[in-house]
């Protein structure tokens, strides 16, 4: 398994990392990283043009040439054969460094020679991947080289370094690039994104098509196909030709690319076939057969009845997971495709490849074994890149034979099984990251862990290859040793680092699900920093667009997340995340919250808690209170700092005492649409404040042993007069004697309507009164009763409509 740098790059960051940290943290894992190949070395090289060139007065077969290499013209002594004036060149100045040695100025047979023009074997570049042409000569760049360019390798793409990679035999699933750098990325604890492409095969899936595909074997349970009735055949992009080069792949063009593309991505071989050089729209699997075939690589093969062939129209035309025929191949004047994916058995793939001595890709991978999944994702990849690099167009509708016979499989286990099959102490965080990272979305139910066995996976059966995968993932060294005795000191978590870890549990004790989104974010997420302070601070070599600004805010980075759950059919999606957030102000740590759905359900009771501006409320409540922040000092009042995220009447700014903390509540509708979501509640609270806030000490409180007494209210006051307030009032009034004996207040209903002013509102509310001193009397209650009433008259301008 061959692994580069610029592959893994694709879909994570690896800045701050060599490839050999790479290699080393791969190989703790339990993938041997048998050697670290540079694609090419050299130093102190650049691009020059070869000005004149004619031949050496003292020799047969050199060449004396003028070389402008940007800062100047250098007399070269070259022997080449293909040497010529006109040409773009690789030189190599004095005191270069390549694989051979250093390059020195010197005389060559009395002519002056002030360099060398260099071959790409000179540079170290692996021969078997060279031309005849190439391997003989220098290497001649493309007219358009630019002149003085000190970075050659990379203009040529070969500025690499690959991974060879050995695979145990129950890692099959890692002969696929996306599966050993979701692997790599777990290993690393760095985030992986990959290519959005699924759903891509179903294009054309509403035109009807006569294409045939069926197997009269079982040895081809699943078979697709798939018409592609206008491509354009090119040149692969840049990006392509590189990665297949550092995959030991040759570029032929840009339909043929996509296909190893493809194969080398998801682990599935793939064929194209010109669909005009087929006798029929048909492809069939066959056994059985007995005939001579000639392959794409001109030789002539003995199909034996064991083989498995594909067939149109009666006749051979690929053996089947090993290599297509001469006769369909894709040529330049192709202009039609038909798309082959297929599941074949692997003892007979694995039978005929050793027969016939052809151990192609193709071949190799059908007898270590592919996922189940593997096909569809192929299809759909393919279909992608063919519609962006080869114009792909008029495509018809996908056929399919058979099924995937794909089963979901879940594996159970408790920390206490794995920790005895280890004889480890490892807590339940540990393990729980460990199935994350490896995307086991691991369900905790009581001490029971469930773990969902991705396709990929098909080496996982049961406990004992769980305690394998927490073992490698966590280290080999953290197995137990005997260890001296002596002091340790103390490490413990500083107050700060307590609230944080304490607002996480209690978040996830609620339901909620930590999430772990970029840092890096792009113009359109920095300007809709929701509480960002100052400027954001820009990358001055970016990655990508994508990933161009240091953040300010995190909730645009939640929302995507919301979003790509949703459009894959997850609901009920609850997410938080705590974060640093850097600007030219400095560095503050917030807390985002996204909710969308029910954040609780009991099917069997009925029951659900929606997650609306309620919902996120009391959470928010929760927290603060939770953390010694008192009752009396949390407000919400209206939203006048950002109606442009969140809806302008269903949002509120927070605060603790004068200070805001942050806002919360349902996002604006223009803003959900944007985001490719229908409804949700959100919230950014600025954690610097909320830790930084003087807290009190969370004290027991003991149940009064005396009853309590309930009472309603209703007044009626102006629309404009928020509930709150009331409560407020009603909570400063309620004290007996120095003692506050209202222990709850509820506001069970709001009227508007007849009966009632257009500009007025009735509000009911119900209040408990309770002493921790002795039991309330009627006449007690209806002192604090009565005092009640006269405070939110007077300060309200309430009417009392009933008590």
């Amino acid at each position: 398994m061959k692994l580069s740098r610029k592959w893994l790059e694709q879909y994570m960051d690896l800045s701050g990392l060599d490839m050999n940290d790479v290699a080393s943290a791969v190989t703790d894992a339990g993938f041997e990283v048998e050697e670290i190949l540079p694609m090419s070395s050299g130093t102190n090289l650049v691009i020059g043009e070869v000005l004149t060139c004619v031949d050496h007065p003292d020799s047969d077969h050199l060449h004396l040439t003028t070389v402008d290499t940007g800062d100047g013209i250098r007399q070269i002594v070259c022997g080449a054969p293909n040497v010529a004036a006109g040409q773009k060149v690789i030189v190599a100045l004095p005191g270069a460094k390549l694989p051979g040695g250093e390059i020195r100025s010197g005389s060559i047979r009395g002519q002056q020679s002030d360099g060398m023009i260099c071959s790409l074997a000179e540079l170290g570049v692996d021969k078997h991947s060279l031309t005849e042409e190439q391997l003989a000569g220098i290497e001649v760049l493309p007219a358009d080289a630019p002149v003085g360019n000190t970075d050659p390798r990379g203009y040529l793409g070969l500025n690499d370094v690959v991974l060879d990679i050995s695979l145990t035999p129950n890692r099959a699933d890692c002969q696929a690039v996306w599966n050993m750098a979701a692997e790599t990325a777990a290993i690393l604890k760095r985030p992986a994104e990959f290519p959005e492409y699924e759903g891509a095969g179903n294009a054309g899936n509403d035109k009807e098509t006569d294409l045939v595909i069926s197997s009269t074997t079982e040895k081809c349970p699943s078979f697709l196909g798939k018409i592609i009735g206008s491509i354009t055949i090119k040149e692969s992009p840049k990006w392509m030709k590189e990665l297949l080069r550092a995959s030991g792949v040759h570029s032929i063009n840009n339909v043929v690319d996509i296909s190893n593309i493809v194969m080398l991505e998801t682990g599935q071989p793939m064929h194209f076939y010109d669909l005009d050089a087929l006798p029929a729209s048909e492809l069939i699997c066959k056994d059985g057969l007995e005939c001579e075939y000639t392959a794409l690589d001109g030789i002539t093969y003995s199909i034996q009845p064991e083989d498995l062939i594909i067939t149109s129209a009666g006749k051979p035309v690929g053996i089947a997971g090993i290599m297509g025929g001469d006769d369909s191949k894709i040529e330049e004047n192709t202009t039609r495709l038909l798309i082959e994916v297929a599941t074949f058995d692997h003892v007979s793939i694995r039978n005929t490849a050793r027969r016939l001595a052809l151990n192609t890709e193709a071949s190799v991978r059908y007898q270590r074994g592919i996922e189940p999944l593997a096909a569809k994702k192929a299809l759909d990849r393919a279909v992608d890149l063919l519609i962006r690099y080869a114009d792909a167009k008029d495509i018809e509708k996908t056929v399919v034979y058979g099924t995937d016979g794909y089963i979901p499989r879940t594996i159970t286990c408790t920390l206490a099984e794995i920790n005895g099959r280890l004889g480890t102490d490892f807590v339940l965080d540990e393990v729980m990251d460990v199935f994350k990272r490896l995307s086991l979305e691991p369900e905790l139910d009581g001490d029971l862990i469930t773990v969902h066995v991705p396709s990929t996976r098909q080496d996982l059966e049961g406990m004992a290859d769980l305690s394998e995968e927490v073992i490698r993932m966590i280290g080999y060294d953290r197995l137990p040793s005997t260890l001296p005795l002596m002091e340790m000191t103390e490490g413990k978590l500083n107050p700060q680092q307590k609230q944080r870890r304490f607002i996480r549990t209690m978040l996830l004790e609620n339901g909620l699900q930590d999430a772990v989104t970029y840092t890096l974010v792009s113009q359109a997420k920095n300007d809709n920093a929701i509480l960002g302070r100052g400027n954001a601070l820009e990358l001055p070599v970016p990655l990508s667009e994508e990933r161009r600004f240091i953040r300010r805010s995190i909730l645009p980075s939640l929302l995507e997340t919301l979003s790509y759950n949703l459009s894959r059919g997850n609901k009920n999606v609850s997410l938080f995340e705590i974060s640093e957030l850097t600007s030219d102000q400095g560095v503050d740590k917030h807390l985002a919250i996204v909710l969308n759905g029910n954040l609780e359900s009991v099917r069997w009771l009925n029951q659900t808690l929606p997650t609306d501006f309620y919902t996120i409320k009391g959470l928010i409540e929760e927290m603060l209170i939770r953390l010694g922040i008192g009752e009396n000092r949390i407000y919400f009042k209206e939203n006048k700092t950002d109606t442009r995220h969140f809806h302008p009447g269903r949002s509120a700014e927070v605060y603790i005492g004068k200070d805001l903390i942050g806002i919360t509540g349902e996002i604006h509708p223009l803003y959900a649409k944007e985001n490719g979501i229908r409804q949700a509640v959100m919230a950014e609270i600025d954690l610097d404040k909320v830790l930084g806030t003087k807290k009190s000490k969370v004290r027991f409180s003991p149940v009064s042993k005396y009853p309590a007494v309930s009472r309603d209210l209703a007044f009626v006051v102006k629309k404009d007069v928020p509930a709150g307030k009331i409560v407020d009032v009603i909570k400063r009034s309620g004290k007996l004697d120095k003692e506050a004996v209202v222990r709850s207040v509820e506001v069970f209903d709001v009227y508007e309507g007849e009966h009632v002013a257009d500009d007025e509102k009735s509000i009911a509310l119900n209040m408990t009164f309770q002493s921790d001193r002795h039991t309330l009397d009627d006449a007690m209650i209806t002192k604090v009763f009565n005092d009640i009433i006269d405070a939110i008259q007077k300060q309200c301008k309430a009417v009392l409509r009933s008590a």
